[in-house]
């Protein structure tokens, strides 16, 4: 499909403090920043593909974004189309600035999620893209399949950390005096903590680590499916290891070094391609 025809669409709401902030996107990316203040400001591009621009232009008033706006909540949702349409592809990509300690709540399917700066909770959920998170201060609830999710902590309070991946890979990094129980497996990938100073706790495997960083606390639950896991300090630049090639590349070697891998890492899939698998379970409201 050659034609295209694109459109911006901008609003601007007030939020009380730790109010929510929830975007339902459908074909698009997610991009959150945090901003001081109390004022959430979007702006989503609204893209339409046919088989020629006219055709394109026609079906660009047709994308609609769903507004439910109260005191306490920004709630957008990228609606279906409606009726019969073959030939057409649409896709909405937010930008958004959100106050800092809002809760965030994100949903993507066939488009990446990036989130930076908030202090407040960060709930992720969906597939066919990929997960950055940058300077976090809040807690972080994640389901995602089909993608790469990276998530940097740039403070840690008591909130639990808990995320779940789905053929992709994951990789956490904390800061330095975060005080926290790992709990971390990984089902045909293994699992590097090699830059963290834990006191490992039970026993240890290849694909299953369990410990606690410096006084222990608040639980940090990492599950990957098909995928490796890193965990490192943001003072680190210690990169996986790679110790012994007979046991199929990096992070392998770090705990129980005889043991074999039972399989190989899924391959990536591309962007668009259909779920091996059901969209991650959706995260019930607190």
């Amino acid at each position: 499909m050659s034609g295209r025809a694109a459109d911006e669409w901008t609003r601007s709401y007030t939020l009380a403090e730790g109010g929510e902030v929830s975007i339902n996107a459908r074909n698009g990316t997610v991009d959150v920043e945090a901003a001081d203040g109390t004022t959430v400001n979007v702006r989503a591009e609204r893209i339409a593909h046919a088989v020629n621009d006219a055709a394109a232009a026609e079906i660009l008033p047709r994308i609609t974004i769903k507004e439910d706006v109260g005191p306490e909540t920004v709630a957008l949702r990228t609606e279906p189309l409606g009726g019969i349409v073959i030939g057409v592809t649409v896709e909405v990509n937010y930008h958004v600035r959100a106050p800092r300690s809002a809760l965030v709540r994100l949903r993507s399917v066939n488009g990446s999620i990036n989130v930076r700066g908030l202090g407040g909770r960060v709930i992720l959920n969906g597939s066919n893209g990929g997960v950055t998170g940058e300077d976090l201060g809040g807690g972080v609830e994640a389901r995602w399949a089909n993608g790469p999710v990276k998530i940097a902590l740039g403070s840690f309070k008591a909130d639990l950390v808990d995320i779940r991946v789905t053929n992709g890979s994951l990789r956490l990094t904390l800061p330095d005096t975060a005080n926290a129980n790992l709990n971390a497996s990984a089902t045909n990938g293994t699992i590097d903590v090699s830059a963290l100073e834990l006191e490992r706790l039970g026993d240890q495997t290849a694909r299953r680590v369990r410990g606690r960083l410096n006084a222990g606390g608040t639980p940090i639950e990492l599950v990957v499916v098909n995928g490796n896991i890193v965990v490192d300090s943001g003072t680190s630049n210690v990169e996986p290891r790679t110790q012994n090639p007979e046991l199929g590349g990096p992070n392998q070697a770090i705990l129980a070094p005889n043991l074999e891998p039972r399989g190989q890492n899924a391959e990536p899939r591309t962007k668009n391609a259909e779920p091996r698998t059901k969209n991650a379970e959706p995260i019930k409201r607190p």
